[in-house]
């Protein structure tokens, strides 16, 4: 009995010693998340103020090649945002299988999916199943700068703007993790490119900004020539937003996980100290009745002498 109690001890440090490394980390993640939301709402009005003007643009141009869709699209590029690092709970499984989803629809439609992964996670993941990844990007999901959002928006808008036919995409598809709350985190596709299909109008604009009245905009040279020039910003803010956010989601998610996990162990550590404290009574038990047997096997061999 005494090598049980000293193995109940053994793994009741041990638990002990998981809840504090959980509970640490725990608290670095709600760190992290406030820096992380901040940042999100920092880039939030740019991010609305590019998309009025763009709505804007897509109104007064019938005929744009990054508005108007292929008639027969063969290939679609789909940036998939995962993470760098674990112990967060669901977050990258519920982004693969967001990724999946997307990717089995593009397929049954007849367009081959062309695969763009931000963070380590979704690179093993496509690695260790041996699929293709044409760029990926690792080690800015957790603090992510409008730089790493340009570079990858270059990439994505140098295949776009090739011939389909020379290697070249017709669609961009953006999969990545919505902030909804600190408790909420929601895996979401979304098209960014061709526009037509994400173009946002009057009246919801007018909505998302309490009811003022959309601002009326004058293009010069021509809006063809703006819609040039500011499309490509728009996708990179898109993107860099979906950064954000995702950063803000990994960092609540993994809170969450670790918050569960020292609750788990602080309530392993409560079973494991019940199972000690009947394993030393047991023990005490079993001691106190060989005592009182010996006591009176002696009393018995004195009154037999006697």
């Amino acid at each position: 009995m005494g090598a049980q109690l000293r193995i109940y001890r053994r793994r009741i440090k041990s638990t002990k010693s998981t809840a504090k490394i959980t509970r640490a980390m725990e608290l670095i993640a709600a760190t992290r998340i406030t820096k992380a939301q901040r940042a999100a709402e920092a880039a939030g009005p740019y991010a609305r103020e590019i998309t009025r003007a763009v709505s804007a643009l897509a109104s007064r141009v019938e005929d744009h090649p990054l508005l108007s869709e292929a008639e027969n699209p063969k290939r679609a590029a789909v940036l998939v945002i995962s993470s760098d690092k674990g112990l967060a709970g669901a977050f990258s499984a519920n982004i693969m299988k967001e990724a999946e989803s997307l990717t089995q629809l593009l397929q049954e439609q007849g367009k081959e999916v062309l695969t763009y992964m931000v963070g380590r996670k979704g690179v093993a993941f496509y690695n260790f199943r041996e699929r293709p990844l044409q760029e990926q990007w690792e080690g800015i999901t957790e603090r992510p700068t409008y730089a790493h959002a340009q570079e990858i928006g270059s990439t994505l808008m140098e295949k776009f703007s090739q011939d389909s036919e020379e290697g070249g995409v017709d669609e961009i598809h953006v999969v990545s993790t919505e902030f909804v709350s600190m408790l909420t985190q929601t895996a979401r596709s979304v098209r960014a490119l061709p526009l037509e299909a994400e173009k946002i109008g009057q009246e919801e604009l007018q909505e998302q900004e309490g009811g003022d009245t959309p601002p009326l905009y004058e293009f010069e040279p021509s809006a063809e020539e703006v819609l040039d020039q500011l499309l490509p910003q728009y996708v990179t803010n898109r993107i860099y937003f979906s950064l954000l956010e995702s950063a803000a989601s990994q960092q609540a998610s993994r809170r969450a996980a670790m918050k569960a996990a020292t609750d788990n162990a602080e309530e392993l550590a409560k079973n494991l100290t019940r199972l000690a404290n009947q394993a030393r009574q047991a023990e005490i038990t079993n001691e106190l009745s060989e005592i009182v047997g010996g006591a009176d096997a002696l009393s018995g061999a004195s009154a037999g002498s006697e």
